[in-house]
C-alpha cells in the first residue's frame, strides 16, 4: 500500500500541530505543537480538558491578588499547563504565545516572556522544549532578539511579507511562521482569483521567504503556518516545518499518491546579505503592503479577542 501523503510530508518537513487538544495531537504524533490564545480558548472549552481547568481555576481562588489579576494569572497558568501536558506527548518543541495585547511593547513582552520560561522550569520543563510566540511587531521581533541573546528561543508569528522576514532574520529569532491562509482570505476578499495551488498569493509568500532565506544561509526556521486546504500544504512540501491542524492532518494522512518536494535548499549562497533594516525602513516596507499591514493588525486584534474570552470565562468560574 502507497504512503501517505501525511507520511511523505514527515520526510521533507518537521510536522507540527496547530492545536492546544490533547486527543488531537495523542492521535497525529507531531514533532513538535504549536498554541495561540484562540486554540487555548477552544481548548479550555473542550470537556476533555476540564481537570486542567479545574485545577487552574481552584489554585487562582487560593490568590491573594486583586480580582483582574488574579484571572490574568489563572489564564498565564492555563497556557503553561496546556503547554506542559504537549510536551509529554511530543518530542520537540511547544509554542506558547506571549499575550496578544503586548504586541506594541517590547519590555512587556520579555518579562512576559521570562516569566512563561520560570513557569515551565518549575514543571520540569526546560527551555529548550519551549518557543516563546511573539507577534511580527517591530516590538515584537525587538522583543524576540533579546530573548534570543539569553537562549530563549523564539517563534515569530503573524508574519505577512518579506520586510518582516528580513526584521526577524535579523533579530537572530529561531523560527519564523509565515502564514498562507490568511493572506489568499486577503486576496480573496478583495475580488482577486481564482487561485489554485501553485497560484496562491500565500503560497508564494511562504516559497519567497523560503527562498530568500536559503539563498542567503539564514538560519531562521520557516515554517508555514494558517492552511485552509490539503492542496496548500502540499504546495510547500519541503518547507523546513509546516504546522497543520488536526483536520488538515488527517486529510493529509487519508490521500494517498505522489507528493512531489517543491522547496529545496540550494547546494551553495547565491545572494548577497541583506542590508540592516531600521525601524523607519520596516515600518515603512510593512506599510507599503496593505496585505501585510491589514492582516497583522487583524490577527493582534482576534488574538486579544479570544484571549479577552478566556479571560472572561475564568472570571466567570473564579
Amino acid at each position: 500500500m502507497a504512503a501517505s501523503k501525511l507520511a511523505q510530508l514527515r520526510t521533507m518537513s518537521v510536522v507540527v500541530a496547530d492545536t492546544g487538544d490533547l486527543e488531537a495531537v495523542r492521535r497525529a504524533k507531531p514533532v513538535d505543537c504549536t498554541t495561540n490564545p484562540s486554540l487555548i480558548l477552544k481548548a479550555a472549552e473542550n470537556p476533555a480538558s476540564a481537570a486542567i481547568v479545574d485545577a487552574a481555576v481552584a489554585w487562582g481562588r487560593t490568590s491573594a491578588l486583586p480580582r483582574a489579576a488574579a484571572v490574568r494569572a489563572v489564564c498565564d497558568r492555563l497556557a503553561v499547563d496546556f503547554g506542559v501536558e504537549l510536551s509529554k506527548i511530543v518530542p520537540g518543541r511547544v509554542s506558547t504565545e506571549i499575550d496578544a495585547d503586548l504586541s506594541f511593547d517590547a519590555p512587556a513582552s520579555v518579562d512576559k516572556a521570562r516569566e512563561v520560561i520560570a513557569a515551565y522550569r518549575a514543571h520540569g520543563v526546560g527551555r529548550e522544549r519551549i518557543l516563546i510566540k511573539l507577534a511580527g511587531t517591530w516590538e515584537g521581533i525587538r522583543a524576540a532578539e533579546i530573548l534570543q541573546r539569553e537562549g530563549i528561543d523564539c517563534n515569530v508569528t503573524l508574519v505577512f511579507g518579506l520586510a518582516q522576514a528580513i526584521a526577524c532574520a535579523q533579530a537572530g529569532a529561531f523560527l519564523i511562521s509565515p502564514f498562507v491562509g490568511r493572506i489568499l482570505d486577503w486576496h480573496v476578499k478583495a475580488g482577486k482569483g481564482p487561485f489554485d495551488a501553485e497560484t496562491d498569493p500565500g503560497v508564494a509568500s511562504v516559497r519567497g521567504i523560503y527562498a530568500h532565506y536559503k539563498a542567503r544561509g539564514i538560519k531562521t526556521v520557516v515554517m508555514g503556518a494558517s492552511f485552509r486546504n490539503a492542496e496548500q500544504i502540499e504546495a510547500l512540501a519541503g518547507c523546513d516545518r509546516l504546522t497543520i491542524s488536526p483536520a488538515l492532518l488527517e486529510a493529509l494522512d487519508a490521500r494517498t499518491g505522489e507528493l512531489p518536494r517543491k522547496l529545496v535548499t540550494p547546494p551553495a549562497l547565491t545572494a548577497a546579505p541583506d542590508a540592516a533594516l531600521s525601524e523607519a525602513e520596516f515600518r515603512r516596507l510593512l506599510n507599503d503592503d496593505a496585505m501585510a499591514t491589514e492582516k497583522l493588525a487583524e490577527g493582534i486584534r482576534l488574538f486579544s479577542a479570544d484571549l479577552g474570552k478566556l479571560r472572561d470565562l475564568i472570571d466567570k468560574r473564579l
